[in-house]
């Protein structure tokens, strides 16, 4: 299974695709029955902040009820469209990510960011950056209002920020997100067994749950084989690590 044509250019343009149905229900219901089994077994309040920022029920992270999502399914097949095939280190572990129903009246609007950052629970050591090639998420309930925690975008961010890390060099992350006029959010809708094949460098966040449904999801970070040896020059060369569709960059016209 491979993107078409109009997704990967898609894709260049936005930062993101979206695409429907990936993950059959029955590996979707079995991921979900071992993720609410854990919650069943209790949560440490104390560690519900580190949870939050990293994971929920990390034991089950590594387990192939989670990494089979992605490496079982036509998922893997499709984000190799996008960064080439046989590109991908292997994928051995996911994010089992969960929004609370929270009772914020009115809901806050979403604050974009990118992953690798540190933040004082996300496990990132101050003064590096962790990033990667793509975000693959993986859809586990039904999310088709806003404000339900849905995975919220700022499409065409991941070219405004190569031009601002171009012109002030990566290590400008540092000193937090870049300060540029950015277009309006996203809030995604998606179905379980969806998938969102997102570019690293785009912005994005979860948007607060005001639904009265925890919503769950599955957030896969890949890197190119080559990664390690291209560290943060990905910033200032978006195109860097997406051997499927560099052929194609000159054809899709970017944001001013």
């Amino acid at each position: 299974m491979q993107l078409s044509h109009q997704q990967k250019q898609e894709f260049i343009k936005r930062g993101f695709v979206k695409v429907p149905g990936v993950v059959p229900h029955v590996m979707v219901d079995e991921a979900l029955r071992a993720i609410n089994h854990s919650l069943g077994e209790g949560i440490d309040p104390e560690q519900v902040h580190i949870f939050r920022s990293r994971s929920y029920a990390p034991e089950l992270q590594r387990q192939p009820v989670i990494t089979d999502l992605v490496n079982k399914t036509p998922a893997l097949a499709l984000a190799e469209s996008l960064i080439g095939a046989d590109k991908i280190k292997p994928i051995s572990g996911g994010q089992i990510a969960l929004r609370f129903p929270s009772q914020a009246d009115p809901p806050p609007p979403p604050h974009p960011h990118l992953d690798g950052m540190y933040s004082p629970n996300n496990g990132v050591p101050k003064g590096t950056i962790r990033n990667f090639t793509m975000l693959l998420g993986v859809a586990l309930s039904e999310v088709q209002a806003p404000f339900a925690g849905n995975f919220t975008v700022w499409p065409g961010t991941h070219t405004l920020y190569e031009k601002w890390f171009r012109e002030r060099g990566p290590q400008a992350l540092l000193e937090g997100m870049p300060k540029v006029e950015i277009p309006a959010a996203e809030q995604q809708m998606v179905s379980p067994g969806d998938i969102m094949l997102v570019h690293y460098q785009l912005a994005h966040a979860a948007a607060v749950n005001v639904s009265p449904h925890v919503r769950y999801a599955i957030y896969f970070r890949l890197h190119h084989v080559d990664h390690e040896g291209n560290g943060l020059d990905t910033l200032t060369n978006i195109w860097l690590e997406w051997d499927g569709v560099r052929d194609l960059i000159g054809q899709v016209s970017q944001p001013a």
